[in-house]
């Protein structure tokens, strides 16, 4: 059978040069090198095989289910006492996705041919390749505030307490408020994170606090955000379809998720689960779920659970679910966990669980032979492997690349909608926490990490890639791509990856 590819999302070939300030400051990495299997490519493959081909009819319906799983919360929080008063309805992409066509021609138009922001094209070609400041600085093109947020981190790294809060003070006149194009705000959002670890500093302006109303909009932040973006649903798909891989038919599982978030990513892997039983005749599946959770998540824990069980008992899965507090697993580790004998293991990593406790518990990992371990690197560090992870500076300049090119990539899936209520929803609920967290702890390098507990990596299966494929191919919007790189896959706006999904095991 001959792949007829399928021209989608077409990328320059040429030489990578530097294109922005901040590539003046850290040291050159290429862009994102790697074959791209085409949408049009797996759709010529699925013509020749049915089982595929009945995967794509279910695909659309997986969606549904898991988008459902958010809304459902609706009825949860008013049973909750949590009731919204705001009467703005909002109609997102993907409450019409059973309305789009199965076309490759995209609905937006966004011109781009470089990884980095477009905030960063007008930067003059001239400017020098060094590290020299003053440079920099005399060349005034309105990107000062970044060489200020980096010598801000710089300040942190040295301990420059005199210092840093008269670069903080410059900062704080340049950026007001959230405004302007991708750079920008996320400028702002690192400026307020740091400004958050100065001793003297109070709760930045921007961060949610944990009361009703703000969990409320937590909540409806995460649904619009996988609305909106191919993101959250490209990291629960594959990662998903590598436990299912692995399980090999089983139907009794128990999953340890370290990043459970609010939960949805479970709802189309209930759902598989149960289709998998049906189909082959056997018992009702038994899901056991052991998440990892942050002190003060206690109202979400019980939406969670609320909402998983409901889901779990139409489906015909005798599911559970346990909290286990961060601080708990951190003393006591896999102690901390109930296990069932008989029961396939398998773990979702993320990198925030090694900036909160560290690697060590990965050396128990062997003791409990887990099937599978699948590493969700939502955060932009791929390829950041040999770092060093101490430095603020670095933290900052990586992390203000990843966050420009993922507000950017909002505005572009968002552009025909006009809908600024949403990027600001996202950016303040979703977003700006994670900065927080990724600035205010530094955690080592997680591919490292794994190698060290012995570890190997395995690559996904063909239908992860399928469905990636599919995903992208719905959400229509110029410029995401999927490609896979050593075994592992990612999900780039352009050539930025801004999700890698991989897989693990002994």
């Amino acid at each position: 059978m001959k792949l007829v590819p399928f021209p989608a999302n077409t990328q320059t070939n040429s030489p990578y040069e530097p294109k922005s300030v901040l590539e003046i400051h850290r040291s050159t990495s290429p862009p994102v090198s790697s074959t791209t299997t085409t949408a049009g490519e797996i759709l010529t493959v699925c013509d020749d095989d049915p089982d595929l081909q009945l995967q794509l009819e279910d695909d659309h319906e997986l969606m549904i289910n898991q988008h459902q799983y958010l809304v459902g919360w609706d009825s949860l929080m008013r049973d909750l006492g949590l009731h919204d008063d705001s009467e703005t309805q909002i109609t997102t992409p993907s409450q019409l996705i059973s309305t789009i066509p199965h076309q490759s021609q995209p609905v937006t138009s966004f011109d781009s041919n470089h990884f980095m922001p477009s905030d960063f094209s007008s930067i003059l070609s001239d400017i020098p390749l060094n590290n020299n400041s003053d440079a920099i600085n005399s060349f005034d093109v309105g990107f000062d505030y970044v060489d200020d947020l980096v010598r801000l981190a710089d300040s942190f790294d040295t301990n420059s307490f005199q210092l840093g809060p008269v670069i903080l003070a410059q900062l704080n006149q340049r950026l007001t408020s959230p405004t302007g194009k991708p750079l920008r705000r996320a400028t702002f959002y690192f400026k307020e994170a740091l400004r958050s670890l100065r001793p003297d500093s109070t709760r930045p302006s921007h961060y949610p606090t944990n009361n009703s109303s703000e969990i409320i909009q937590t909540i409806k932040a995460h649904k619009t955000f996988s609305d909106i973006s191919p993101i959250p649903m490209f990291a629960s798909f594959t990662a998903n379809q590598a436990v299912l891989d692995a399980l090999d038919g089983s139907m009794h599982v128990h999953v340890i998720d370290f990043d459970i978030g609010l939960g949805g990513h479970w709802a189309s892997f209930m759902k598989e689960l149960a289709h998998k039983a049906d189909f082959g005749g056997a018992a009702p599946p038994v899901l056991r779920i052991s998440a990892i959770v942050r002190e003060g998540y206690a109202t979400e824990s019980r939406l969670i659970r609320d909402n998983l069980t409901q889901f779990g008992c139409e489906l015909n899965i005798r599911f559970e679910i346990d909290f286990v507090l961060l601080r708990t697993f951190e003393y006591l580790s896999f102690k901390a966990i109930k296990f069932v004998d008989g029961a396939k293991l398998a773990l979702l990593l993320s990198p925030a669980i090694f900036r909160h406790v560290g690697t060590g518990f990965l050396n128990d990992l062997r003791q409990l032979s887990p099937h599978v371990v699948v590493h969700m690197d939502v955060e932009g560090q791929t390829g950041l492997a040999t770092r060093p992870t101490t430095s603020y500076r670095l933290a900052v300049i990586d992390g203000l690349e990843f966050y420009s090119a993922l507000l950017e990539s909002l505005e572009a899936a968002n552009d025909s909608n006009n809908s600024g209520d949403w990027m600001r929803g996202i950016e303040r609920f979703v977003v700006f926490p994670k900065i927080v967290e990724a600035v205010g702890r530094q955690g080592p390098p997680c591919r490292e990490a794994l190698v060290a507990a012995g570890l190997r990596q395995v690559g996904l299966g063909r239908f992860a890639e399928f469905q990636a494929e599919c995903l992208v191919r719905r959400v229509q919007v110029r410029g995401f791509h999927v490609v896979k790189r050593q075994g592992e896959m990612l999900l780039c706006w352009h050539d930025r990856p801004l999700v890698a999904t991989s897989a693990w095991t002994y």
